[in-house]
């Protein structure tokens, strides 16, 4: 059974975007760019939602990313990638599929059924759901030292307490710290109100 696990830059106070979805304040380094690098070809679906899709699909296949970061841009691009939106109309990122209905059935199906792993990149609407339906197994968190003050949190909804166990860290130069937990027990794999919203 394939595992589903999260990657997201978060602030201090808990926020992996500010308010009108704003990131510069990541805190990244060439020591951080070799972590990237190295995790460019694990071979995971990645999963998106449709901000984060729009994001990376308008950087990772232009010429300015494959020139100036070439190892990352590869892996991005080849990558298997799923995008769960219920307002896009198409997607036209190599090797992408676009999921308009069912988010909680379709990670379920990926699961049982992939010989590869899920990563979530960003995309805090569908791990708030992904998470209150018990579906994540790990969450890796590079810890920024920044405080925002305000902002977009991954788990903004989500109404069950959800008990986890650190497995390991690594500290970075600059200052970043990442955090890697697995999920302890299960939420119920309910289908709740905070699932039953809209997909974006």
């Amino acid at each position: 059974m394939a595992k589903l696990g999260v990657f997201n830059l978060m602030t201090l106070d808990g926020y992996f975007a500010g308010r009108q979805g704003d990131i510069s304040w990541h805190n990244v380094d060439a020591e951080f760019q070799e972590y990237a690098e190295m995790n460019a070809t694990s071979g995971h679906i990645l999963l998106f939602g449709r901000v984060t899709y729009e994001l990376m699909a308008g950087y990772w296949p232009t010429q300015e990313a494959i020139k100036n970061d070439p190892i990352v841009a590869r892996g991005m691009n080849q990558a298997k990638k799923i995008v769960f939106s219920r307002t896009l109309k198409s997607v036209d990122w190599t090797n992408t599929r676009l999921v308009k209905e069912d988010l909680l059935g379709e990670v379920r199906r990926l699961k049982r059924s992939s010989e590869e792993d899920l990563t979530i990149l960003g995309s805090g609407t569908i791990v708030a759901q992904l998470a209150q339906a018990g579906l994540i197994d790990e969450y890796q968190v590079l810890l920024n030292p920044v405080i925002l003050g305000n902002g977009k949190t991954m788990f903004e909804g989500v109404q069950d307490k959800i008990s986890l166990k650190l497995t390991r860290t690594r500290n970075f130069g600059n200052g970043n710290v990442l955090l890697c937990y697995e999920v302890q027990g299960n939420t119920g794999d309910a289908v709740s109100k905070l699932a039953q919203r809209h997909v974006g």
